[in-house]
């Protein structure tokens, strides 16, 4: 099931079963895809679909932080709880060593020596992770692979 309907049919499953925090975040979701959908004047895939999650969660996660700092623990939970039910939506993230192992293919694929090469591996590694690689974690792997 193409994940937009996936979504769709879970917003309904919300709104039956009166799970209000699912319901609002996944209308919000809904609202970033409809409105990327307008902004590109396409349907939007499953692949454009992964970036705008992972984006919905990092907000999540960086508000759940500012709202640490305050010691707002309800708004907090809130925020951890939005979070956790954007990422059910999320491929499985790689461990670091198979993050590494791929990482070190397309090093050797690309010929990347130093670290002037690191746009170009990020630029393969995303094509190739369909949101299953921690981007950041595997900036600092290549970052460490190229500079040795």
């Amino acid at each position: 099931m193409p994940l937009f309907t996936q979504i769709q049919e879970d917003i309904k499953t919300a709104l039956r079963g009166g799970e209000r925090l699912k319901l609002t975040t996944l209308r919000i979701l809904l609202s970033v895809i409809k409105q990327r959908e307008k902004d590109t004047g396409k349907e939007i895939t499953d692949e454009e679909i992964l970036p705008l999650i992972e984006k919905q969660v990092q907000l999540r996660k960086e508000a759940a932080e500012l709202y640490k700092e305050a010691d707002r623990s309800e708004l907090l939970m809130k925020e951890n709880e939005e979070a956790a039910i954007l990422q059910g939506y999320l491929p499985e993230k790689l461990d670091t060593p198979e993050v590494t192992k791929i990482i070190e293919t397309i090093i050797s694929t690309i010929d990347a020596k130093t670290i002037q090469d690191m746009s170009q591996v990020m630029t393969e590694l995303k094509s190739q992770s369909q949101g299953s690689i921690d981007m950041k974690e595997a900036s600092a792997i290549v970052r460490m692979l190229l500079s040795q």
